[in-house]
């Protein structure tokens, strides 16, 4: 009790920005007894922007804080949080991020938290001894709250399979591929298409930049960065273009070839309209749309971007979190929180994928989906809420 109300006493500072689970990890500071204060600023660079810096030093100077937080790494936070001799707390929710090869991860002020385990190691082995893996989570309280509230037309959200996300059909290997040779043109094809069949079970777009390959691109991009940051234009190439356009050709393949056997919905602001094999419902709300597709749709798709080498996005904690039946691609993490068949269904080619949602969305299975629909919500509700992480977050950053 006396540890609970010298916490309340206690004061962070959150910066702000678009990412979907600010409020789900805001809200549960504030129940483990944090007074919460948010700056909202947009950046020109992440690594130098004297605007952000000012107006941190400003809040920092105004008010006495526990730490500083934020969704994602920001090398312009972690330079004033050590010029001003306070901790830096961060957590992704992309991976990789390019903002994190930078020589400030290596200040003293860090408490890094990645979502991906292979992120971890390979920080640890640059020497970066202040990083820490913590999966993301969901808030079930706050979904379930707002899945008993009334929606004006539930056919909107009651689907047989389903798919959330974007199609990245614009994205910058389709801008930078009239700049590449005929040769790279080629090799990229074949990369990009033997690793859209991957389904999280290898990356090789790595490996595939060979000292070669990135000496024609050295020739052909160019890559901005600051004197501090140690990205190269193979990390950003594989990540920027590479990545997302494996993604979009792995999606939009997919997702045809089963609406062709089932009836498909998407619900994305891409543009969609010349797949005319597709229910097209628009985009939906994070917060008070979104967990009635999870929860109504008889399959829900997920497909992970092959950046995330081994990592657990954040669709697959909110699909569970809504007690929807999820079908998502293999993930190197998945076994370690979930089992296969019994929480939720994996899969690790395009055959499988077919199979297992035709099984599933079969009536003379519904008792079974929906039985591993409820393992996988009890099993999250238990184990994996963000107070539950939030808590493990602090524990760590005391070291």
């Amino acid at each position: 009790m006396g540890k609970e109300k010298q916490r309340k006493l206690e004061n962070i500072l959150v910066y702000r920005w678009k990412a979907y689970n600010y409020t789900d990890v805001i809200e549960n500071f504030k129940g483990l007894g944090y007074e919460v204060d948010a700056i909202f600023y947009s950046m020109d660079q992440y690594d130098e922007d004297e605007g952000m810096a000012e107006l941190l030093r400003k809040t920092i100077r105004a008010k006495t804080y526990a730490f500083v937080f934020s969704m994602n790494y920001f090398p312009v936070i972690s330079d004033v949080c050590q010029e001003m001799g306070i901790r830096y707390l961060c957590w992704t929710c992309d991976s990789p991020l390019i903002a994190m090869y930078h020589e400030s991860v290596y200040n003293d002020v860090n408490r890094i938290f990645t979502f991906d385990k292979t992120n971890e190691l390979e920080f640890r082995a640059m020497g970066v001894d202040r990083i820490f893996y913590l999966p993301l989570g969901v808030d079930v309280d706050r979904v379930t709250e707002t899945l008993q509230r009334p929606v004006s037309s539930p056919a909107e959200f009651t689907n047989t399979v389903s798919f959330v996300g974007s199609l990245y059909e614009k994205n910058s290997y389709d801008r930078l591929e009239p700049k590449l040779t005929e040769f790279l043109q080629g090799y990229f094809a074949g990369v990009m298409e033997i690793q859209s069949r991957q389904y999280g079970r290898a990356n090789i777009m790595e490996d595939a930049l060979t000292e070669e390959v990135l000496e024609q691109l050295q020739e052909l991009l160019e890559l901005e960065k600051t004197d501090r940051s140690f990205s190269d234009v193979g990390l950003v190439f594989q990540i920027t273009a590479l990545g997302f356009k494996v993604a979009q050709i792995q999606r939009v393949r997919d997702l045809v070839m089963l609406s062709k056997r089932l009836p498909v919905s998407i619900y994305s602001n891409s543009n969609v309209f010349d797949l005319d094999t597709l229910e097209y419902k628009g985009g939906v709300d994070y917060w008070t749309e979104m967990p009635f597709v999870f929860h109504n749709s008889k399959v829900n798709l997920n497909f992970t971007i092959p950046n995330i080498k081994s990592g657990i996005p954040l669709r697959v904690w909110d699909v569970l979190g809504a007690g929807g039946f999820l079908l998502t691609n293999f993930q190197v993490e998945l076994p370690m929180y979930f089992e296969n068949g019994k929480h939720l269904l994996w899969f690790s080619s395009e055959e499988e994928l077919e199979e297992k949602a035709a099984y599933y969305c079969d009536p003379r299975h519904e008792s079974r989906r929906i039985a591993i629909a409820h393992a996988g919500y009890e099993l999250v509700a238990k184990e994996h809420t963000y107070r539950k992480r939030l808590e493990k977050m602090l524990e760590l950053a005391q070291d």
